[in-house]
């Protein structure tokens, strides 16, 4: 058992060597489209919300 979890961890740490890693840029870059895409469907969610409560509002 202890050959099997050193075996898993130095295959975890051969294959953290092969990631290529982003540039600080890229990650900012990254970071922005995120929080637009986040909030525009936070936006779009609370829209559909909003119709679907006033319909549940006039059916009950």
């Amino acid at each position: 058992m202890k050959e099997k979890i050193i075996a898993f961890f130095s295959d975890v740490v051969r294959e953290m060597k092969k990631v290529t890693w982003p540039k600080w840029k890229e990650l900012q870059e990254s970071t922005w489209v995120v929080i637009g895409v986040t909030l525009i469907l936070s936006v779009f969610v609370y829209v559909i919300d909003l119709i679907v409560s006033s319909a549940l509002k006039r059916i009950f």
